[in-house]
């Protein structure tokens, strides 16, 4: 019997399933359409995945006195304010619902980056073979076999008497990608982004944001003159704001499209910064948990689901209540669409969870099964209607 719940499903999508396999999964599929709307979150998605586990675990169905909210294998969605929750990885055996019209469909983005080195010459991750790509500055630049960035110090044949230069990796729309900064920061790039960084830390920590990253901050410290060794401050600027941080986890994202800078801490304590007001006073401190919105030189400090913020980083989309553009801007970086327009959808807000794994019509179907929006597809064009 497969152990995850996934997997599970996808055995049964393929007809290769058990009969007692088969029972398990169209039990919990009955057990979702009895699902309660106001309880979908992440943590409830956890929970399912847990409760699933344990039922396969155990060789037997989910009792009945625990039903799911949504189980984690089938993408949910749900239209705010309305009665009806809408899958889009149901089993074979149901019949479609939604017929998008589309001309060709649309693959999901993967890890595709250019790295340009401070010499001005460029080198495709994308294409890059895995191994050693280049070595600079003491510094050995390694891709790795899951697609990621590694610096590695190694002898440097000049003393350590670099001038201070730059590197910069840019994901592209449909791409994103995990770079390990020379001082063991971990940086993982979403869609349309990039990172300028140093390819040494010398004095303060100091890189260069466009688009949204998360950062797990390596911890760094330096010998004082007076106190010891004392920790290295590291940077993030973007333009608007910066954030000063030690040693932590959190997520920036500043899309020019979105409606503010936002930064949102899951670990340790990070300091927000208005990149045109350099006192403390007009700072703020986050906690974990909390999420910095600059919108207008004014930060407002909210507590958010961190785990929907940065579920793009483990390979999902995430919407909490969010609006149909705001939305569709995250599917056309993903999928390197254009998306037009044709109504007023400024009322339309959605809930929901759902795989970046899967093609741009999956993922359009579930939103239109709400009965309130329809899409059509043409190339690389998606065109947002009001349903008819």
């Amino acid at each position: 019997m497969a152990k995850d719940p996934g997997e599970l499903l996808d055995k049964y999508n393929a007809g290769l399933c058990s009969e007692e396999e088969k029972v398990i999964v169209e039990s919990w599929y009955l057990k979702l359409s009895s699902a309660v709307a106001e309880d979908l979150d992440m943590a409830s998605v956890k929970r399912t995945k847990e409760a699933a586990w344990k039922a396969l675990s155990a060789n037997q169905p989910v009792a009945k006195k625990k039903p799911l909210n949504f189980w984690l294998g089938a993408a949910v969605l749900l239209i705010m304010g309305s009665i009806g929750i809408f899958y889009f990885s149901l089993p074979k055996t149901q019949p479609a619902v939604i017929r998008t019209a589309k001309n060709n469909d649309v693959a999901p983005g993967g890890n595709k980056a250019i790295l340009t080195l401070a010499d001005g010459s460029k080198i495709s991750l994308t294409d890059a073979s895995r191994g050693e790509i280049v070595k600079q500055g003491g510094l050995s630049i390694q891709k790795t076999a899951d697609g990621k960035l590694v610096y590695t110090v190694v002898a440097s044949d000049k003393g350590g008497k670099e001038a201070l230069s730059f590197n910069t990796i840019e994901t592209p729309k449909g791409g994103q990608y995990q770079i390990n900064l020379p001082d063991g920061t971990k940086v993982w790039l979403n869609s349309a982004s990039s990172l300028r960084y140093p390819i040494k830390f010398t004095g303060d920590r100091v890189v260069e944001l466009m688009g949204e990253g998360y950062f797990e901050v390596a911890k760094q410290k330096v010998k004082g003159h007076i106190s010891g060794a004392t920790n290295v401050p590291f940077i993030v600027k973007t333009p608007g704001q910066e954030v000063e941080v030690l040693g932590t986890h959190f997520n920036i994202n500043s899309y020019k499209e979105e409606e503010g800078i936002k930064t949102t801490l899951l670990e340790g304590i990070v300091r927000v910064i208005p990149s045109d007001v350099k006192e403390k006073e007009h700072s703020k401190l986050l906690k974990p948990g909390e999420q910095a919105l600059l919108n207008e030189h004014a930060i407002k400090v909210q507590t958010v689901d961190t785990e929907a913020i940065i579920a793009w980083k483990n390979g999902d989309f995430a919407f909490k209540g969010d609006n149909l553009k705001s939305i569709m801007n995250r599917v056309a970086r993903w999928y390197d669409v254009e998306v037009v327009y044709k109504g007023n959808f400024d009322h339309l807000k959605f809930g929901g969870y759902i795989s970046r794994s899967k093609n741009i019509s999956e993922v359009l179907n579930i939103m239109e099964s709400t009965g309130k929006v329809h899409f059509t597809i043409d190339g690389k064009k998606i065109t947002v209607l009001n349903k008819k």
